[in-house]
């Protein structure tokens, strides 16, 4: 059985060498994520390469997705590293505090504009939100809070505001030279971090394309006022090429409560956009120190299958936990478990009632015979761009989709669309004429279709055309193909 979900696996330490990296992608790593957060330039330029080379060696395409740090909000350091708040106490950040002095009383911070973004009365969390402060008071150097949720509070913990409003811009200078890295290494991805509305995404496609990038942008919705108005939310869909569902500074800002409804919301949205979707986040933590995950962990792996997530993300257990391989391995377990119950009603996300352009009208035919024709073993599309495979993945299905693209990056691209399966193929080397045959040969060489099965192939009439696809046909493995 094809495993159509995706799996995004962090690369740090407990995951560079060699070796690792090799054990990633033959457990099931479809897209490597390159953490800008954490790690050297060249740190990020040796795992690029490794894994391409790695994944060249086993046959498979796996995307490159770089991450942006963002403007992430943190306190400074204690000087004995680890202090202990209790509930009820006083407590100041201030930017006029020895940066590495900080105690039981205050510490030091670096954002000036906190005091312009909080006023009396707001919740300040730290640490994920193991901490809650409430504001007291707001002067020139810093603000007082009390502490409403006590607990211990070591170095450099972030920051959020409950219900949002930190003013700090989507893309830091750090965030600027880290896309000319990204440019680069041409990764295949690039991940915007709190991205308020679609004008951050603009912005960060505008640099990218200086630096020379063509990656896919990625929309990380971690802030309240991306999701507190459907409208921003959905601009920030359509300026995105996929968004990540990341769950951990959105569940601080917006509270727990409500963080599983909006990722439903996120995951269908972006899927009726026509936009890749990650979700991410803590989804198997405690594998960071336990071979296996728990059951409430394959729960919420397995939900946001059931929910039609493109991929679903491993981030500190593969990146410094005890048991990356096995991270993997146990989540591509647990996909494939879970997709034997969501695919059972073959509907689309939104119901389209008239279509916008030629190809789109092509690939959700493809998808509504392949979903009612039982004979149907495959899709084969014949793409430049991967725009069709991408729009064929939108709508619920159990017959995979195979992307046959002569463009690396087109290959790489798909790695991450939901039911996906990329595979080099040119056309051109075949002539136009005997494109097909030579589409359903490769598929029979490679034991993916079987002669008798049935094949819907989609192509276009001319070469190197992007959304020029506008031809179908059903055709019959082992037959003779016009």
């Amino acid at each position: 059985m094809f495993r159509r979900s995706k799996i995004v696996a962090t690369l740090g330490p407990s995951s560079s060498s060699r070796e690792q990296i090799a054990a990633l992608i033959a457990a099931g790593m479809d897209v490597a994520r390159l953490n800008f957060s954490h790690g050297s330039a060249d740190d990020h330029r040796e795992r690029a390469r490794v894994v391409r080379e790695e994944a060249a060696k086993q046959g498979r395409f796996v995307a490159l997705l770089g991450d942006l740090q963002g403007p992430k909000i943190r306190i400074a350091r204690f000087a004995e590293n680890k202090i202990e708040l209790a509930h009820g106490v006083a407590f100041r950040l201030s930017m006029s505090h020895d940066r590495a002095a900080g105690n039981a009383q205050v510490v030091g911070l670096d954002y000036p504009d906190l005091v312009k973004d909080c006023a009396p009365g707001d919740e300040l969390l730290l640490d994920d939100g193991r901490i809650v402060l409430r504001v007291l008071a707001v002067d020139a150097d810093g603000v007082d809070t009390r502490v409403e949720v006590a607990g211990p509070l070591s170095n450099n913990k972030g920051i959020n505001k409950r219900g949002g409003g930190i003013s700090a811009e989507a893309l830091t200078a750090k965030d600027r030279a880290d896309i000319q890295l990204a440019a680069e290494l041409a990764v295949d991805y690039l991940a915007v971090s709190f991205p308020r509305e679609a004008a951050d995404m603009q912005q960060a496609r505008s640099l990218l394309e200086a630096a020379g990038g063509h990656a896919g942008l990625v929309a990380k919705i971690e802030r309240a006022e991306a999701v507190a108005e459907l409208r921003v939310l959905e601009d920030l869909i359509r300026a995105s090429d996929a968004v990540m569902v990341a769950r951990g500074d959105l569940g601080v800002e917006i509270g727990d409560a409500e963080l599983i409804g909006i990722q439903k919301l996120i995951i269908s949205r972006a899927r009726a956009l026509n936009k890749g979707v990650i979700t991410a986040t803590q989804m198997m933590e405690s594998m960071t120190k336990s071979p296996m995950p728990t059951r409430a962990e394959v729960s919420d792996v397995a939900n946001a299958v059931i929910d039609h997530t493109d991929a679903v993300m491993l981030s500190g257990e593969t990146a410094a936990g005890d048991y990356p391989v096995e991270a993997v391995a146990a989540m591509a377990r647990i996909c494939i478990g879970a997709e034997k119950h969501a695919e059972q009603i073959p509907t689309a996300e939104a119901q389209v009632e008239t279509f916008a352009r030629c190809d789109q009208t092509i690939a959700l035919t493809a998808m509504y015979a392949a979903n009612h024709f039982p004979g149907v073993k495959a899709i084969v599309s014949l793409t430049e761009s991967g725009a069709t495979p991408l729009t064929m993945s939108r709508m619920r299905s159990q017959v995979p989709i195979f992307a046959l693209s002569p463009h690396a990056s087109t290959q790489h691209r798909v790695a991450l669309y939901r039911g996906v399966y990329p595979i080099p193929f040119d056309i051109a080397a075949h002539g136009r004429e005997q494109a097909n045959q030579a589409a359903v040969d490769e598929l029979l060489k490679r034991g993916l279709v079987q002669p008798g099965d049935w094949l819907v192939l989609t192509k276009g009439d001319y070469n190197n055309t992007e959304g020029g696809t506008n031809t179908l046909k059903i055709i019959c493995a082992g037959d003779k193909v016009f």
